[in-house]
Parts: structure tokens; sequence; C-alpha cells
């Protein structure tokens, strides 16, 4: 022991000059001295502390991560550490990026699931998930959720409900006159015992509307009958129609002959029986009901003589072809001039519903004042036009296109009424100071000069004609 002792304490430079090399160290290493650091009295090289280090370090991890995973497969080295089996510790910088393993000294130091593990991954590639069986031990197992199917419930519709849901749509319908969309929409709602109100609310909505909506109704309650009501459906629907007669008559007065109608169409259609009407003589009370039924007796012996019933409400204006708009105004001038009747006129006008059409009605009216020899047409068209004007059914642009047309065709109506020019002028000036059209339409009215002779000395020429 005092020997060791005696050994430990030697000083490195006695050590150095036991040297038997002819050359001290530092000529050796060309001059340059070595760094050593004094540790509890021994010179040890700077290096060695380094390596020191690195070893300490080493030793602790694995020392850390033996006692983690203690009993798992590891193994131990020649030197005593521990090591685990089929983990690679990384040397090189590289191999530390590239390492899975996690960095933070938590977890097993495994790869983090083959690179499938983590939020809002749907798992490794190719993996397939098969379909969850069910647990027989499970406490809450039942044997009869396997044999259950299920459906969504719709409740039926109570009468206030009802009303809400189907105006609108009925009323949507009014607009693109789709019946296969209604249909669809009638399917997904439960009416339940409330179907046959489906066309007593539409007839209801129908009667404080136009002609071309009770003719659209009539075809929505022909297309639903049988795919969302029945004929029994149907029947109940207009017996309930006949017995609040009373209370539809407060809106609309023609209530009784329009439902008339409405029972003759559905005879006609097929979708009501033709007994129906024969069921009721002798036990109705009701004088509105009465008087509907005879209507509806009234047009369903129409068409035993041969005429049709399937057009009686007629078509909305979009729906009518132009000739038969034409006959349709042409008429309706003509029994104007007859009976004298501004406002009789001014409502079949706005039942045909053609808006964009009423310049036809200027054009025709404007041509029959052409056409007369007396005043009294005169008279009563310009009274037409000046009521129409100023109540609006006429607008600016229908009036002026109407004007328009007459100029364009002066010179062929001149040659069927060779006074038309004179009588146009006076027209279109009396209209002009009625207010019916304005200055600058009033001064593109033409006019044909009269024939003259430019001078005594011409020799007879004529002076051509100016239009």
């Amino acid at each position: 022991m005092e020997i060791e002792k005696v050994h430990a304490y030697v000083n490195s430079t006695e050590l150095g000059n036991l040297n038997d090399a002819p050359f001290s160290g530092d000529e050796e290493n060309g001059g340059s001295e070595e760094q050593k650091t004094e540790i509890n009295g021994n010179w040890i090289p700077a290096t060695s502390i380094t390596e020191a280090k690195i070893n300490a370090k080493a030793k602790r991890r694995l020392r850390k991560n033996s006692s983690r995973d203690s009993g798992r497969g590891d193994s131990v080295s020649e030197n005593g550490e521990t090591l685990k089996v089929g983990v690679v510790v990384p040397t090189s910088p590289k191999g530390k990026l590239l390492d899975r393993r996690s960095r933070s000294g938590k977890g097993r130091g495994l790869p983090k699931k083959g690179g499938a593990g983590g939020k809002g991954v749907w798992g490794t590639p190719g993996q397939v998930y098969d379909v969850e069986e069910v647990d027989v031990k499970d406490p809450n197992y039942d044997d009869d959720q396997e044999n259950c199917v299920y459906e969504t419930v719709v409740l039926p519709l109570d009468e206030r409900a009802f009303e809400k849901t189907l105006t609108p749509i009925i009323q949507e319908y009014f607009e693109h006159g789709d019946t296969n969309e209604v249909s669809e929409m009638l399917k997904d709602l439960n009416l339940g015992e409330m179907k046959y109100s489906v066309p007593v609310l539409a007839v209801s909505l129908a009667l404080e509307g136009k002609a071309s909506h009770r003719e659209m109704t009539s075809k929505l309650i022909s297309d639903l009958c049988g795919t969302v009501v029945s004929k029994t459906d149907v029947e109940k629907s207009f017996d309930r129609l006949l017995k609040e007669l009373p209370e539809l008559v407060l809106d609309s007065p023609k209530a009784p002959q329009l439902v008339g109608q409405f029972i003759a169409r559905a005879v006609g259609d097929g979708i009501l029986s033709s007994t129906y009407i024969d069921g009721y003589k002798g036990t109705v009370d009701c004088v509105q009901a009465r008087a509907a039924l005879d209507r509806a007796t009234v047009l369903l012996s129409v068409t035993k003589g041969g005429k049709r019933i399937d057009n009686m409400w007629g078509s909305g204006g979009g729906q009518q072809s132009v000739n038969h708009l034409v006959k349709e105004i042409d008429m309706l001038l003509k029994e104007y001039l007859l009976s004298g009747d501004v406002l009789e006129a001014e409502r079949c006008l706005q039942e045909l519903e053609v808006p964009h059409f009423h310049h036809e009605l200027v054009y025709e009216a404007v041509v029959m004042v052409l056409e007369s020899t007396g005043e009294k047409t005169f008279k009563m068209i310009l009274d037409l036009l000046k009521s129409l004007w100023r109540s609006s059914v006429i607008t600016m642009d229908q009036m002026k296109r109407g004007y328009e047309r007459v100029y364009c065709e002066i010179p062929d109506i001149n040659l069927d009424v060779p006074h038309s020019y004179s009588v146009l002028e006076r027209f279109v000036e009396e209209c002009f100071q009625a207010g019916i059209i304005s200055k600058p339409l009033r001064d593109l009215c033409p006019s044909r000069g009269r024939k003259r002779f430019v001078s005594e000395g011409d020799g007879g020429r004529l002076k051509l004609e100016s239009y």
C-alpha cells in the first residue's frame, strides 16, 4: 500500500526526466506542450477528461433505459453495460434525425406506430377495418338489437300545422306549375287523416286567385288523385267545400259558381263519380250549395252535346297562342262597341293575363278607328284608351308600341282606306290632348302631302308625295 501511494504522488515532470530518449518531450513534439489538468493532485490530459464525460453520459442513459425496461429481453454487454435487444444507438447526427424514437426521454423508445399514429390518421397503408362484433358477454347486450330496424318517424300534421305547411307549397305551385314537385313534397309529409283537406285548401286558395290558378288547381287535383289522395278523399273534400260555401261566399261572392265548375271539371277528369251530383238531389238545404250543384249539372249537360269541359277555365297568358289572343282582343273590342261598358272591357282584358300583349289592343283599336266611317267609334275608342291609361292597365311602353305599329303599317292601311292619313292625324292629336300619348310620339305620326302643281309653267307636272 505504501508503494502504491508513493507511485500515486510521483510528479509527472519526474517521470519525464526518467525518459531514456536522447531528446526531451518538448523536442519530440516540435516544441508544443500538451495541456494537462490537476485532479486530486494528479495531472491528467484534457482529452482523457472529455472521453470520461462522454462515457459517463452514455452509461447513465443505458442505466436509465435498463431500469425502465427491465425483464423485457435486455442483454448485458461484456463490459457489464445493459443493452436493449434490437435497438441501435445512433452514433451520427444524421442517424439521430432519422431515429423515430422519442427524444424527450419519455415512452419505451419504440417507433411511433409505424407512422400511423396521431390525430386524424386513418392507419397504416393497406389496413382493413373489420366489422366490430357484438360482445355477447356484455351486460348491456340485448338479443333483439341485432334484428332491430331503425327508420325516421314523421308525426302526423294537425289542422293548424297542416294549413301552415301546405299553403306555401300550393302558392309556390301557382308560380312554377309543376305537379310532380308538389306530389313529392306531399309524400314526405305525414298527412294522416288530413289527406282530404289537400283539395279543399287548393280550391279555397284558387277561388281568390286568377282563372289560370283555377285551371292549375284542377290539374293538380287530377294528378294527385291516385298518388297522394284517393277518389274517396276527393269526394270527401267536395262535401266539405259544399258545407263551407256560406263562409267562402264572404270572401269570394262567386264561390258557388266556381265550386260548381270545379265539380264539373272533376267529373270530366274522371276523379269524381258521375253519380256524385245525383246523390244530393232533394237533400240540400243550403242555397249556395244548391247553386253550385246546379252550375255543375248545366256544365255536364253541355258536355253531352259534344263540347269539351277540360278547358273551361281557359289557359294562362303565357300558355295561349298569339292567334288565340288576337281573336280574344278583337272580340273584346267588338263587344265594347256594342255595349259601351268600359269597366267590362277592362275586366275582360285583365282576365287574359297578358300585360306584355296589350299593345295588340292599342293597335287593333286604332285600326278600327281608321276603318270606321262615323264619329261614334272614334269617340268610344278614345274613351276606352283614356280609361285604360288612367287605370294603368296599359303601360306607357305598351301604348307606345301599339302606336308605332300603326305608324309602320299606315302605307298598307291607306291602300284599303284612302283617308286613313287624315283620320290618323286627327286621332293622334286628340289622344295627345287627352294625355294618352307624349309629344315625341305625336310628332312621329306620318303625314301625306296633298297633290298640287309645282308651278303654272311646269306643264302639268305633279309634286312628289311625301310620307
